[in-house]
């Protein structure tokens, strides 16, 4: 039997914030290695406009309003996947940089695509 897609249950806004928390993580002048193994600490951006970028994507700032929204934050942290330092930070764990939203190409706008 396959796995179950989104085994956590996450709400559309949780997927997304934690879609780009996961982006985060990967660029080097928005995170840097957490304290535990496996773990990354990062900083959400503060979007200006419509959008911002994100390395060499852009992201719509309807696409990231939960990165402001302490609601999300307390429900990514309970179910494992962040430890909040809401509003400046956020650590990701390995559960929460693992954890497949299958939302990446939807909202990581790439010029090459």
């Amino acid at each position: 039997m396959p796995p179950k897609r989104n085994p956590l249950n996450l709400n559309p806004l949780q997927l997304k914030t934690l879609t780009l928390l996961q982006a985060l993580a990967e660029l080097p002048e928005f995170s840097q290695s957490g304290e535990e193994a496996s773990s990354v600490v990062v900083r959400a951006p503060d979007p200006h406009g419509d959008h911002f970028h994100l390395g060499e994507a852009v992201v719509a700032a309807r696409d990231a309003t939960g990165l402001r929204n302490r609601a999300v934050w307390v429900a990514l942290e309970r179910k494992g996947l962040i430890r909040s330092m809401y509003p400046d930070a956020a650590v990701l764990t390995a559960l929460g940089l693992g954890y497949e939203t299958g939302l990446r190409d939807t909202i990581l706008r790439r010029g090459d695509r």
